[in-house]
Formats: C-alpha cells, sequence, structure tokens
C-alpha cells in the first residue's frame, strides 16, 4: 500500500483535523478551528487526511456525525476503496464531558484522592472509567480516546493540567493510568498518554504561551517519566508530545519539534513503537514559537521531522500537506519516515477494526499487500447509518460509579448538617454562584441542583463571574437576585472553579476572592461549597472559621452538585429518589 501511494497521500494521512460535532455550519462554535462541512469533505474526500478530532454536540448527534464522516473518507480511486478516519475526542473525564448525554465522570484527580485511602478501590475505579469512556466512544463511532493524561501534576499553580491528573506522584499516577488503559484496550479503541515528557510541574497554559521546564535530566528520570514508561508497559497505543521547552534535553526546540525528545528520548530510550501524536499545533505554545519566523505550516515540518507520526490540529491542513511535502522533496525529512509514520497509522486503523464490511477487490487487496492488511471499505455505499444502541450510553451502572467517584473523594468539614431555617423578615437568603464564566458554564441552568435544590429551601440566586460588576457595585444593585441591601443576607457561596485550557490561571479569581473576604467580613457566610479544583480549596481554609461548613467536590456537573448539596442538606437520597 505504502508504494502505491503519492507523497501527498501519505502526508494526508498524517494530518488529523479538528471538526465540530454538531451536524450543521450554523451550529459552529469555533470557526477559526472548525471548518465548513464543504471544507472539511474536501479535507477528507479530496485530500484524504487521516483523522478527526471532535468537539461538542451530543452523543446521538455523534453517531450520525461520523457515520458521516467515514462517508466522506478519501477514496482510492483505482479500486474505488475509502480508507476509513481515525476519530478521536480529548475525553479525559467519559464520553459525556464533550457529547451530552453520555456518562461524565469526575477528573481523574478525584481518583487519585480515593487511592490515599483505598488504593485497591482507586484502581478498580480507573478502570471502570476506562471501560465505560471506550464502550460508549465505539457506540458513537469514535475510536481513538485522547486519555489518559500522565502528567505529574505536582504544581498547585498550573492553570491546565490541574485535576486533569492522576494524582501528583508518580507512582499514583502511573498506577492509575495503567488500569484506565486495561480498562479502556479491551474494547478496541485507541489509547493516548500525554503530554510526553510531562506538563504537571508548569505554571504557564501552552494554549497561550511555551512553558519551560527547567529540570535536570535526573529529575525528570525521577517523577515526569515513570508514569509514561508504566503506560507504554501497559499497551497505551500512542503518546502526545507537550509543547514545552526542556533546556537540559533540548535547549532549542520544543518537545513536538524536537528529535532529541520524540526519537531520541521516547522511540530510542523508552522504546515506544506505537503512534507519535502532537498536541495541537495551533496551540499558542507552537503558533507563537517565531524565534526564527516560524509560520504555522513550518511547525508541521518541524514536527514532522522531529520524527512526530500524526500532526494534530494544523492550522492550515493543505498548506501543511504542501510544506512537508517540499520538505521531502528538498531532502530535509526522508520519505522512508514518512511511509513508516503511515504504516503505524495503518496499523492501528486495523487495531480498531476499521471495518471492511465487504471484501475489496481483488486486484486492490494484491495491490495493497504491506502487513498488516489495511481496513478498506467498498466507496459509495448509500445504506442509511445503523441506529445508536442507546443502552449502551450512560447506562445505570455506568452512572453509578461515575457517582460513586465523586462521593467518595469529597472533602468537607464544620458543622453539618446545615439547618436550613426560614428566614425572618429581616432576612432574606441567598444563593450565590461564582464561576469563570457565565457564558460558559453549560453545567448550570435552572434545573440543574446548584440553582433548583437551595431554591426549594429559600434561596434567591445571585450568578457572578469576573466580568459581572464589582462588590462595590453589586452593594446597591444586585439584579440577578432582586436583594433588599438593607435585608440580613446568609449566603450560601458556591464557587466553580478549576485549572482548564485557556483560563491562564489555576487559582481562585478575583470575584470569587473578593466575595468571600466580604461574606466573612459581614458576618453572612452560611456554607461554602467548592466544585473543581482541590487547590482552590487550600486557599479558603485557612481564613474560613470551624464552625461554618464546607464541601469540596472534584466534579462540577449536575451530579456531583446534587451529591454536596445532599450532603449540605442532610438529604436522604433513598427517602427521596
Amino acid at each position: 500500500m505504502i508504494d502505491n501511494l503519492s507523497l501527498p497521500e501519505l502526508v494526508a494521512q498524517m494530518i488529523v483535523v479538528r471538526a465540530s460535532g454538531f451536524l450543521f455550519d450554523h451550529q459552529i462554535r469555533y470557526p477559526a478551528w472548525e471548518p465548513t462541512a464543504d471544507k472539511l469533505r474536501y479535507y477528507l474526500e479530496k485530500l484524504g487526511v487521516g483523522g478527526v478530532i471532535l468537539v461538542g454536540g451530543s452523543a446521538a448527534e455523534l453517531a450520525v456525525r461520523s457515520h458521516q464522516l467515514q462517508s466522506w473518507a478519501y477514496v482510492i480511486k483505482e479500486g474505488y476503496q475509502r480508507v476509513p478516519l481515525l476519530l478521536a475526542a480529548d475525553i479525559e473525564e467519559g464520553v459525556g464531558q464533550r457529547f451530552a448525554g453520555a456518562t461524565w465522570f469526575g477528573p481523574p484527580m478525584a481518583i487519585a484522592e480515593i487511592a490515599q485511602k483505598n488504593p485497591e478501590l482507586a484502581d478498580r475505579y480507573a478502570e471502570q472509567m476506562g471501560a465505560v469512556t471506550a464502550i460508549e466512544a465505539r457506540a458513537i463511532g469514535l475510536n481513538w480516546v485522547l486519555a489518559p493524561v500522565v502528567d505529574v501534576n505536582n504544581n498547585p499553580d498550573n492553570p491546565v493540567i490541574n485535576v486533569r491528573a492522576f494524582g501528583e506522584t508518580p507512582e499514583i499516577v502511573g498506577k492509575l493510568s495503567s488500569a484506565f488503559i486495561r480498562g479502556a484496550s479491551a474494547h478496541s479503541v485507541l489509547t493516548t498518554a500525554k503530554h510526553f515528557p510531562g506538563h504537571g510541574d508548569t505554571a504557564v497554559d501552552s494554549h497561550l504561551e511555551l512553558p519551560v521546564l527547567p529540570h535536570s535530566p535526573t529529575r525528570l528520570a525521577e517523577v515526569e517519566l515513570p508514569p509514561f514508561l508504566e503506560a507504554i508497559a501497559a499497551g497505551v497505543d500512542a503518546v502526545m508530545s507537550a509543547h514545552l521547552l526542556i533546556p537540559a534535553w533540548d535547549a532549542e526546540f520544543p518537545a513536538t519539534l524536537s528529535r532529541k525528545i520524540l526519537i531520541g528520548k521516547l522511540r530510542q530510550e523508552l522504546g515506544f513503537q506505537g503512534l507519535i501524536v502532537t498536541d495541537a499545533l495551533v496551540m499558542g505554545a507552537i503558533a507563537n514559537f517565531d524565534r526564527r519566523g516560524y509560520g504555522a505550516n513550518e511547525a508541521a515540518v518541524l514536527a514532522a521531522e522531529a520524527g512526530a507520526d500524526v500532526l494534530l490540529m494544523p492550522l492550515d491542513p493543505e498548506g501543511a500537506i504542501l510544506a512537508v511535502c517540499d520538505a521531502v522533496n528538498q531532502g530535509r525529512i526522508d520519505i522512508a519516515q514518512i511511509k513508516e509514520s503511515v504504516k503505524r497509522i495503518w496499523a492501528a486503523k486495523v487495531k480498531v477494526g476499521l471495518a471492511i464490511s465487504d471484501s475489496p477487490q481483488p486486484s486492490v487487496a494484491k495491490r495493497l499487500s504491506d502487513p498488516p492488511q489495511p481496513p478498506l471499505a467498498k466507496g459509495g455505499s448509500k445504506n442509511p447509518p445503523a441506529l445508536i444502541d442507546l443502552s449502551t450510553l450512560s447506562t445505570p451502572e455506568a452512572r453509578a460509579t461515575a457517582a460513586d467517584i465523586l462521593r467518595d473523594s469529597l472533602k468537607f468539614g464544620g458543622e453539618l448538617p446545615l439547618q436550613a431555617k426560614k428566614p425572618s423578615q429581616s432576612q432574606v437568603l441567598r444563593n450565590l454562584i461564582v464561576v469563570d464564566d457565565v457564558l460558559g458554564c453549560e453545567f448550570l441552568g435552572n434545573h440543574t441542583p446548584a440553582i433548583a435544590l437551595p431554591a426549594q429551601f429559600g434561596y434567591k440566586l445571585q450568578l457572578i463571574d469576573d466580568r459581572t460588576s464589582s462588590i462595590a457595585d453589586n452593594t446597591n444593585a444586585e439584579p440577578s437576585c432582586d436583594l433588599d441591601v438593607n435585608l440580613s443576607r446568609p449566603t450560601l457561596l458556591q464557587v466553580f472553579i478549576r485549572g482548564n485550557c485557556f483560563r491562564g490561571s489555576a487559582g481562585l479569581t478575583e470575584a470569587a476572592q473578593d466575595w468571600f473576604k466580604q461574606l466573612l467580613s459581614n458576618g453572612e457566610l452560611q456554607a461554602l461549597l467548592i466544585y473543581g479544583s482541590p487547590y482552590v480549596l487550600d486557599q479558603f481554609l485557612p481564613q474560613l472559621p470551624p464552625t461554618i461548613p464546607y464541601i469540596f467536590c472534584y466534579g462540577q456537573m449536575p451530579t456531583a452538585q446534587a451529591i454536596a448539596l445532599e450532603l449540605l442538606f442532610g438529604i436522604d437520597r433513598m427517602a427521596n429518589p
């Protein structure tokens, strides 16, 4: 097969483009990264790119979307055979993290919390999480799970890894990530250890800037590398590079663009033989890496030159293909290296059963003779997509496991439960919710427990973020909850903050800090609930009086809200199903 594909066809197989999980162009949320249907179809059908990474939409939509994309996959003209796509997603917290309706787990660090008390239970939870994620991914047409995160998050100020990691020590991270891989690998998906060689000890988000990891080779070998070694031993299929500068190994190029790191360290020293995939090439750490005037297309060339097999989300996929082809023609990259990358990609597609529903034509089967035999399907099929089996998504068992992980990882203190009392005529109860970005809170709504449950006890909602008015402004005007400023306002403070891509920091927002201090000073703080980062809890606790009840939950989704508030108000779930 390799010898019968043109150079542009070979390089195109190395490209994975991003696309919206929604079905229609008017639903696209990130037009800078997510092409229209016509452009996406051109990438798949005419250029022959090897895969797509998807974000957004419901799980049911993804089942339709994945069928649509596979129907657009590249056709080898002579034999009229399609080359199926790798369809990937960043589903580190389960399929429901990205695609509504499926199971949404708490972040991996929740399981690390459990591991400190019960390692065997944590190991079982991690394996179950991997299995559920893989089963649900396959159910909606995904075949590549971009998880687990095997970074060791030993820096509380890390703005981007944070609770996405399986813990703060290489021992826990290695054990739990290997369990996740073990669970997922039983269900015909590719797994991915990220972000090599370790993004955990940084205080800079590589989506925005290039972080520097200043550690010695000895320290890297002791802390950053062991979880990757365990993941490789567990049979992980792919390793994703980190956009990090590591002077001890390569003072010139970030890991994603460094042959010393991708080939010298990952391939040769660690012995990894699977797919090397870059982190997204549109991220600021690479896109802004312009000390030599590198453009977006040159970044793709440098990554391929460094030894990456898969180039994830180049800003201009067609330009990247042409640029890599030019580099081969100019002798910068050996054509044999490109062929080796495509063979690995082909083998990965075979592994996940990208499917031969009809036998390939004999002439094509003979022509595509490199082992293993490629997963080809006849082109031009007009058969309708098979209906999704909804029974495989968000099963009671899967949801129970997700809830158990959240419940078993709770942190709490103070005088619990909170005794909800009817306010006097001089009081009004306030449910004050602080978030990073009100417009980005898909986990909140009038129906979700953080809002609906306190309302049952008479609390009036006030929802703020760092973009809303300050405390001084809110003293005299609170349109979101219509409170009389002359009344005492016993306040339930709920804070939703965690490290996230593009957030830029891992800690408390100015709004959260100011409101916390104000409520303490005027004696209005009734209880504190924090959803997301344990490092945020650590910032609050030294100032929190011991009698005030607090609850911390790693998750932010409605299930997490219900678990935390039921504990706060002493609600018996069995008595109130």
